[in-house]
């Protein structure tokens, strides 16, 4: 009945073949009495409505059918006077379906309701009509239409006055013949030979004329003008090949101005032509159109193509056909463009293609066809999104399941696995059943990364071996990357360590190892991974220590991890309350510089450990630029010991100071050995300086004697510290020192420098004591206050009234006595209660 049209935009039209378009109709012929009565007769006209279908025929009769095809009783075929002498040239319906208007080249105009006889019309005007249109206001009762005679240039409305007569009203002079009428509520549109005009019933006043252009060998009459209101506002025209979209609006403020124009306009928001001629159209969606269209190309008899049903998207002045059907209809070769029409149901989606001999219904094709048929066509991903999208009674699951062994079947082996996430979500049983596709095709490395592994769905042990044995067996990285993923109790550790010792081999030596170090973690056997991390030299084993505070367990293991990790492995080491710093030691004895990395390590966070003395030897072997600040600053070492090591390494500077600790006899052979070995007269002087014994001095000078190049340095040296004398007495007559004058002068200037010091300091002395005595006498001259207070000794107060003499004795510490308290003056003028110094509490 329907199949896909290749148009000139389409690639099947020039031979290339695509895939199959989904259908956007399902078709069903109409039957039933239809079927008989077109056996004898031919449908001329009709009209849809929710109810019903309505068919006009040749013959005159005017049938009523439900939309199965099944003919209704009513007032149309209970009566002969409803009926037409000849062919039926248009029927129309009241929106509530309760009344037709027929009309014919009989001159008669038939309004009959379909259920109540009460308002039947039969109205002759002698001559042949060929439109009649009733009013769609459901108010109206029937009382007005719109008549179009053959050949007339006029618009008439008949409308029934106060006396229920009817009266002509002449709406507008047609420019030419009145080819068809559309009428919604107080609009009228009609199609004359120029073009389209539309009509305002309210204001009286035509809106506009749409002039419509063909080419010079085609005539507008011959074509039919298909109108349609698809709203209050919206009018669709198809005429010939040209479809144009028009809006009813108010003017604007500037349009506005000239008030003799009416209120509203008609304004063409999209025109676009087609490559077909139009024999009808109906809104789909907001931006899409039903069109039937008669194909203007003739077959290889010369006669007519089959029709075709399209749905064209339409922009502002650009169009897409995006779907067309070819029809094939009864007698289709036969037929002009005149010979068919489109009704719709736009409520139900429903359109009806009307032909002389055959009536077919397209529904847009439901939900669920439409997923039967993506399925049947491998699209399954379409499927899927249809049925989120609106719903479906087909199980989104079953659908999903059909998909992943479609994918299968294609090799998609990680599309198949990723669809299983989406799909199956934490269905157990569907997991297993699906994962078993995989192991026919030995893609369980595929689905890998997508099993579920949470404790809400937890699939049977044996499926994650299997997966791990097909990893171990063609991906051992993989294998690795799955072991650190997957958390270990979903599968049985042991199993899999006893796979790998069977599988094991050298080229991939280091994943398996790795591999094992963590499934023996993951058993709770810490030092066979710890092994295996060491043989693997990996790093990890550092991070494995302490998770899992294995520390009791490296201390035979000491040198391995400093050999993997020097820095890793302090700063496990160095933490006493880890592991003990004797055990670390004792494991570093016969390995001096991992020794010596750890104790000069240790230094730097224990100041007071007591392996600093295996330091001395160490810094002395390893860097001893490190030694002599470390005997400055510790003294958790032995002398001698280290003074032993050092004279043994001839470490000058390191015994220096040791000696210099020493002291006595010891700085003196420290001295010798700044003089004698390291030859360097100022740290010699400054050794002096630093010890300040006249002994080191007068050793530093009988020997600078002996050597006049050093001469002149220690008497630049020993000023403040030594009488110049000492040394200038025993420079021999005649001796030749090399700038003596210049040494001399200066040790003068420096004397006469601090003479002049002292000097200054003596006088700024006496001056600040002669100052202090003087506030000292004035202060001891000042009164001192004695009214409120009281005897230190009797505790009453010191001034008594009525009495002659008040004998006090007051003392400079600020305690006040009655004289008869202390029977005289306290010996050595000591205060009773302070005891201080008679200097500082005389009477």
């Amino acid at each position: 009945m329907a199949t896909a049209l290749p148009t000139s935009a389409d690639p099947r039209f020039y031979g290339i073949q695509e895939e199959e378009v989904e259908p956007k109709f399902r078709y069903q012929r109409l039957a039933n009495d239809l079927k008989t009565i077109l056996n004898t007769d031919v449908i001329t006209c009709a009209a849809v409505h929710l109810k019903f279908l309505l068919l006009g025929t040749f013959r005159g009769r005017v049938y009523l059918f439900d939309h199965q095809g099944n003919c209704v009783d009513s007032n149309l075929t209970t009566s002969e006077n409803q009926t037409h002498k000849v062919g039926v040239n248009q029927i129309d319906v009241d929106l509530k379906g309760e009344y037709v208007a027929t009309c014919s080249d009989d001159g008669k105009v038939n309004i009959t309701g379909l259920f109540s006889c009460k308002n039947n019309q039969i109205l002759s005007f002698g001559k042949c009509i060929k439109t009649v249109a009733l009013d769609p206001d459901p108010r109206s009762h029937i009382t007005r239409f719109i008549v179009v005679f053959l050949g007339t240039d006029k618009l008439i409305l008949y409308d029934h006055n106060l006396l229920k007569k009817l009266k002509p009203i002449e709406l507008c002079s047609v420019e030419g013949h009145v080819l068809s009428v559309c009428w919604h509520s107080s609009l009228v549109a009609w199609a004359s030979h120029i073009g389209v005009r539309v009509y305002d019933l309210t204001e009286r006043c035509s809106l506009g004329l749409i002039k419509w252009e063909v080419q010079c060998e085609k005539r507008l009459e011959n074509f039919p003008c298909n109108l349609r209101w698809s709203n209050e506002h919206t009018l669709l025209i198809g005429w010939v090949d040209t479809i144009r979209i028009c809006i009813i609006r108010k003017r604007n403020s500037i349009e506005a101005l000239d008030k003799k124009l009416p209120r509203y306009i008609v304004d063409p928001v999209s025109t676009f032509q087609t490559n077909f001629y139009i024999c009808g159209l109906a809104q789909l969606t907001a931006k899409q159109l039903v069109v039937l269209g008669y194909r203007k190309e003739r077959s290889s008899s010369f006669k007519a193509l089959r029709p075709v049903l399209c749905v064209i998207e339409y922009k502002h002045d650009s169009s897409k056909e995006i779907y067309a059907d070819s029809l094939t209809l009864r007698g289709f070769e036969e037929y002009t463009v005149n010979d068919y029409s489109l009704g719709s149901i736009i409520e139900e989606n429903r359109f009806y293609i009307v032909a002389p001999k055959d009536i077919v219904v397209a529904s847009l094709i439901e939900t669920d066809d439409r997923i039967e048929w993506l399925i049947k066509h491998s699209k399954f991903e379409e499927a899927m999104e249809l049925i989120a999208t609106h719903g479906s009674n087909v199980p989104v699951l079953s659908v999903g399941r059909l998909y992943i062994n479609h994918l299968l079947a294609q090799k998609q082996y990680e599309n198949a696995a990723k669809l299983c996430l989406r799909t199956l979500g934490n269905n157990k049983v569907l997991w297993e059943e699906e994962v078993f596709k995989f192991v026919k095709c030995q893609q369980l490395r595929s689905v890998s990364s997508y099993l579920p592994t949470s404790d809400e769905c937890k699939l049977d042990p044996h499926v994650y071996e299997m997966v791990l044995y097909e990893f171990l067996k063609f991906d051992v990285d993989g294998f690795l990357n799955i072991i650190k993923e997957w958390p270990s109790h979903l599968y049985d550790g042991l199993a899999v360590i006893n796979a790998i010792h069977d599988n094991f081999r050298k080229n991939h030596a280091n994943e398996l190892l790795e591999s094992l170090a963590l499934l023996y973690s993951y058993q709770g056997d810490y030092e066979s991974a710890l092994r295996m991390y060491l043989k693997l030299q990996n790093k990890d084993v550092f991070q494995l220590i302490r998770r899992y505070e294995l520390y009791d367990a490296i201390s035979n293991l000491i040198i391995p991890l400093i050999q993997l990790d020097r820095e890793c492995a302090f700063n496990i080491l160095l933490d006493n309350s880890k592991i003990k710093t004797e055990v670390v030691v004792h494991q570093l004895e016969h390995n001096q510089l991992f020794l010596y990395w750890y104790l000069d390590s240790l230094l730097k966070v224990d100041r007071h450990n007591v392996f600093q003395n295996k330091l001395v030897f160490l810094y002395a072997k390893y860097d001893r630029k490190k030694l002599l600040p470390f005997l400055v600053s510790s003294k958790e070492y032995v002398i001698q010991e280290a003074l032993s090591i050092c004279k043994r390494e001839n470490l000058y500077p390191e015994m220096v100071y040791l000696l210099g600790c020493m002291g006595g006899v010891k700085a003196a052979e420290a001295l010798n050995i700044i003089i004698h070995r390291i030859n360097d007269i100022e740290m010699a002087i400054d050794f002096c300086k630093e010890h300040d014994d006249n002994d080191l001095w007068n050793l530093l000078i009988n020997e600078s004697t002996k050597h006049s190049e050093i001469l002149t340095k220690v008497l630049d040296g020993i000023v403040d510290y030594m009488n110049p004398m000492a040394i200038v007495s025993k420079i021999k007559m005649g001796q030749r020192i090399p700038n003596l004058r210049e040494s001399i002068i200066k040790m003068l200037w420096h004397y006469n420098i601090q003479e002049k010091i002292l000097s200054a300091t003596q006088k700024i002395q006496l001056d600040d004591y002669f100052e202090f005595h003087s506030e000292v006498v004035a202060l001891q001259r000042r009164g001192q206050g004695v009214c409120e207070q009281k005897c230190s000794l009797c505790f009453c107060p010191v001034l008594v009234t009525n009495t002659v003499h008040n004998c006090i004795i007051v003392f400079n510490c600020g305690h006040v006595h009655h004289e008869p308290c202390v029977q005289g003056v306290p010996a050595n003028n000591h205060c009773s209660e302070c005891k201080l110094r008679a200097s500082d509490c005389s009477v």
